[in-house]
């Protein structure tokens, strides 16, 4: 069996060089990543505030190793983090890296020689102080409460009382105002389906996910949409095939699917009933017995059936001469009668 021997070579820096103890190098419960955290910070000269984040970066620990380091790190007693209360209300995170485990109430005490609570005299800071009031030029005077304006009401009073009525003219029916312009005059007259149409439009976002966002104040203006084309004689299937025809592709993203729908449902095209196909003759079926047979050419009070053996049309009887019926006798063109 073979043995692994390790030599060490050791040479003790001059200069440039940290004291550890061997309790955060050989740590058991410290990660690479937290024993290399610790060190660079215990590394940095007194006066430095480096933070724990910075360090990370600079060393390459990645976001979740370096979660994972410093909560490793807190859990032991090597980190201590708190938040203070400044000047102003102003809130500061500070942290303490220490080369032993230290206790909460150990790290407090030194937080508190280090730096000590802020003294803050003013109630609030210099910027936010209001500036002295500069008075309006004049003695201060109470306002009319009586008397008729000098300008015409009609001139700037917005809210005028109503004109008096005049004779009705016949006019086009407007269009309302919250019906878009592009949409048809005949979408906004009520529809005994808008009903059923405000079910079918609650159903789009089932069909696709690219329909899955139709904004909710777009859903009456769709629902007299799709009852015009249930008012064609269209169903809601018909209509959920013809949106589904108009989406895009698998992957192109719809970003305004409100709009679309109401461009799929502006034109409602004549339904058209699919034509029934010709009906085929229906083919009468002998019964076993009979298949094969023939009926017979020849002379019979009733249909006579045969079977035959070959192409015939005559069935046996009539095939066959009578004893007063002469032989039919064969034409050749080699038999000539004589003259």
């Amino acid at each position: 069996m073979d043995s692994t021997v390790i030599y060490r070579h050791f040479n003790a820096p001059s200069h440039a060089y940290s004291q550890f103890s061997h309790e955060i190098i050989r740590h058991p419960r410290l990660t690479s990543d937290a024993v290399r955290l610790l060190t660079w910070q215990l590394s940095l000269p007194q006066d430095a505030h480096e933070s724990l984040s910075a360090t990370a970066q600079r060393a390459r620990i990645g976001g979740y190793a370096f979660t994972r380091a410093k909560r490793q790190l807190k859990e032991e007693g090597f980190v201590h983090e708190r938040r203070v209360q400044g000047p102003g209300g102003r809130w500061a995170t500070q942290q303490l890296v220490s080369s032993t485990p230290l206790t909460s109430g150990e790290a407090a005490q030194l937080l508190l020689a280090r730096t000590p609570l802020f003294a803050c005299t003013d109630l609030v800071t210099p910027q936010v102080v209001p500036s002295p009031r500069k008075p309006a030029a004049g003695q201060p005077t109470t306002p009319s409460t009586d008397g008729h304006p000098d300008k015409h009401l009609r001139k700037d009073t917005s809210n005028l009382p109503g004109e008096p009525a005049e004779p009705a003219k016949a006019v086009d029916a407007p269009v309302p105002a919250d019906v878009p312009a592009d949409v048809p005059a005949d979408a906004t007259s009520t529809s005994p389906r808008l009903e059923d149409a405000r079910a079918l439009v609650g159903a789009l976002p089932l069909l696709s996910p690219a329909l899955r966002h139709i904004p909710p104040g777009m859903r009456d203006e769709l629902a007299r949409l799709a009852a015009r084309w249930l008012d064609a004689g269209h169903s809601s299937a018909d209509v959920h095939e013809h949106v589904l025809r108009g989406l895009p592709g698998t992957g192109t993203p719809v970003h305004r699917p409100g709009g679309l729908v109401r461009y799929l449902l502006r034109d409602v095209p004549p339904r058209t009933l699919p034509t029934p196909p010709a009906p085929t003759p229906t083919r009468i079926r002998l019964s076993v017995r009979l298949e094969g047979t023939r009926e017979c050419t020849g002379h019979h009070t009733q249909p006579m059936l045969f079977r035959p053996l070959a192409d015939e049309t005559l069935c046996a009887e009539c095939a066959t001469p009578t004893p007063n019926e002469p032989m039919p006798v064969p034409e050749r063109d080699d038999v000539h009668t004589p003259s």
